[in-house]
């Protein structure tokens, strides 16, 4: 602080010279109350039978007393806290600082007693502690008091009527600092558990009234305007039974993040989050194995490409985690690029990155990065991904999609990169749109490239990946944000989903289980139908589907399928130590009649053809498309 502000005097707080002066009134009054009325309580409120030799010794040290009281409230702070905020903390120095002006009182008045005669009787001094702590008290919390329930007069007609899910120990702490909040407009009206135990009795005031029986009738009752899921521990299925009963009552869902914070003692209102659709699955997240991973990653020279995209970018900063002896990121779009650098940079200081600005269709500039880097594990997750744009563009596809994986499988191979890990999708099995017919071709160089060199090429198939780049969820969400309409391609759609962890996780654990010409597949459960998800997605938002958000269907893109599958006919599948990862048995193929292919199509779409789907359709028999007048 410069000599100058030292120099500046603060404003005189007459309001707060008003209060502490007011306290220190009311203490001693305080003082002289619980001498006298300690006394008065002694003899039964009866005056005439208090003896005068135990008045003279309280009546002459009345004023010393008074001045030591004052004195020990001031050392712990009796004049000084916001008791608008007052906590155990406050209350633990009142009951001490009492106590100790009563131990000095049952000292003092003994040299102010009568000679011979018994100052005053042994259970006054426990009745005169007992008063003034109470009359502190008062002063001390009633501000408080009286404040909380202005706030709550103020508050309630405006205030959001909650409903809690669960009643444990992350409910009780929520519900406290709910209740005892002076700036919360929350209300809390009733709990819900399904332990029949806990029906009829009652957590900071709040009554659990039954089970997720009664969501939908107490949530009309109550008239719930919101309902927080306080229950950590439960699994993603059973939070999708209890959220399938919730999304019907049209209240805004909020939900603790998981157990972490519970064992960390970080359950607050603002770690509330906002229920996702995520939570609708009903599937539990995938189990990795983290050892097999750490083993294989640790000490490597890891290469992403595409790692500024959703997939990429999540994979290295699982990777950057597993200390790699270099991370290099390699994407041809520098805002992502740069995004991801900075991120691990400042998350993993002693990370060895190496950020690169590179095309996967540019040969000699991939050639370079393998050559220069030698990456021992390469995952290769760039690619053109978006259906309808690719519907519009097929030789773009082709060109980045086909060419630049047999490049860099090429490089990879030529440097001797020992794992080969490819992100392909689920769109890849029996096509209908140029974009999977493209990586159902770059699974056929996967697995042929596999037979011909050291390095272990494999493909990891998924399906819709939740929070990516083109994901439904983000288009809906910004819908609902505009007020509708939200809108469907097909009332009959449906997909398989995951989320962006579950995809990298599956990914790094086929690395871990490569042995070469894979192609693994995820059990991702259920097929969802998109029309489900847009209307949870409004329930979760507090509003009511078709009548504050329309859906409208605007009928199938380019390209897209009423349903994606995850095996091919000709596929075989078996178990690998992960219940929930399978491997695809590897198809035959011509091997000199693909490479000809291959050679035909890459000229054909360098000079723009109009025919790429048919020359991919013979590649790719299981794709189909309808033909157009004209789709470039």
């Amino acid at each position: 602080m410069s000599e100058e502000a030292k120099k500046v005097k603060k404003p005189f707080n007459v309001k707060l010279l008003y209060r502490r002066t007011c306290l220190i009134i009311y203490d001693i009054i305080s003082v002289i109350g619980a001498s006298y009325l300690a006394l008065l309580m002694r003899y039964n409120f009866n005056i005439s039978e208090i003896p005068s030799h135990f008045m003279e010794p309280i009546n002459r040290f009345l004023a010393v007393n008074i001045l030591i009281t004052l004195l020990v409230l001031y050392l712990f702070r009796m004049y000084h806290s916001l008791w608008a905020y007052a906590g155990e903390t406050e209350l633990q120095n009142i009951v001490i600082s009492c106590c100790i002006s009563a131990v000095c009182y049952s000292v003092g008045i003994q040299f102010f007693k009568t000679p011979g005669q018994q100052a005053v009787p042994g259970s006054y001094y426990f009745l005169y502690v007992f008063l003034l702590i109470s009359f502190v008290f008062v002063s001390r919390f009633s501000y408080r008091f009286f404040r909380s329930l202005k706030h709550k007069q103020q508050n309630k007609n405006n205030g959001i009527s909650v409903m809690v899910i669960g009643a444990g120990e992350a409910a009780n702490l929520i519900i406290k600092e709910i209740v005892n909040s002076n700036f919360s407009t929350m209300v809390i009206k009733c709990i819900i558990d399904d332990d029949s135990g806990k029906w009829g009795r009652f957590i900071q005031g709040i009554k659990v009234v039954g089970g997720r029986e009664k969501i939908i009738e107490c949530a009309d009752i109550f008239g719930i305007d919101e309902i927080i899921v306080a229950m950590p521990s439960i699994s993603r299925v059973q939070m999708s039974e209890i959220l399938d009963i919730c999304k019907e009552t049209n209240c805004k869902l909020r939900s603790l993040p998981g157990m972490y914070q519970l064992v960390n003692g970080e359950v607050s209102v603002s770690k509330l989050r906002d229920v996702e659709v995520e939570d609708l699955l009903g599937r539990d997240p995938i189990e990795v194995d983290l050892d097999s991973i750490l083993g294989y990653v640790k000490g490597k020279r890891v290469m992403v490409t595409g790692g500024g995209g959703s997939i990429g970018s999540e994979l290295c900063r699982q990777i950057a985690g597993h200390k790699p002896a270099q991370l290099i990121i390699v994407d041809i779009y520098e805002n992502n690029a740069y995004d991801i650098q900075q991120e691990l940079q400042a998350d993993h200081p002693e990370l060895n990155l190496v950020v690169l600005i590179a095309s996967v269709r540019n040969t000699n500039r991939v050639n370079w990065i393998f050559e220069h880097y030698k990456p021992e594990i390469v995952y290769h997750a760039a690619a053109h991904k978006h259906v309808p744009l690719m519907e519009t563009s097929p030789n773009e596809a082709v060109k980045n999609n086909v060419f630049g994986t047999w490049k860099t499988v090429q490089a990879a191979a030529m440097n001797g990169t020992k794992r080969f890990v490819m992100i392909s999708t689920d769109k890849a099995v029996n096509p209908t749109n140029i974009m999977g017919a493209s990586k159902r071709i770059c699974e056929m160089i996967i697995q042929t490239f596999n037979k011909h060199y050291d390095t272990e090429f494999v493909a990891v198939r998924f399906g819709n990946v939740l929070g990516s780049n083109g994901s439904v969820i983000p288009l809906f969400k910004k819908q609902i944000l505009a007020g509708g309409p939200v809108t469907v391609t097909h009332p009959d759609i449906i997909r398989y989903f995951m989320t962006i962890p579950e995809a990298v996780s599956l990914v790094l654990q086929a690395g871990a289980y490569a042995k070469g010409g894979e192609i693994f597949v995820l059990d991702m459960g259920k097929p969802v139908k998109i029309l489900d998800l847009a209307k949870n997605l409004i329930r979760l938002s507090g509003y009511r589907v078709d009548e504050d958000i329309k859906i409208e269907f605007t009928g199938l893109r380019p390209g897209e399928k009423l349903y994606e599958e995850l095996l091919m006919e000709e596929e075989g599948l078996r178990e690998t130590a992960n219940k929930l990862i399978f491997v695809g048995k590897p198809i035959e193929i011509d091997e000199m009649r693909f490479f000809a292919q291959l050679r035909d199509l890459k000229e054909a779409s360098k000079n723009e053809s109009a025919d790429i789907r048919t020359m991919i359709r013979e590649i790719v028999p299981t794709y189909t498309y309808k033909k157009k007048g004209s789709a470039e």
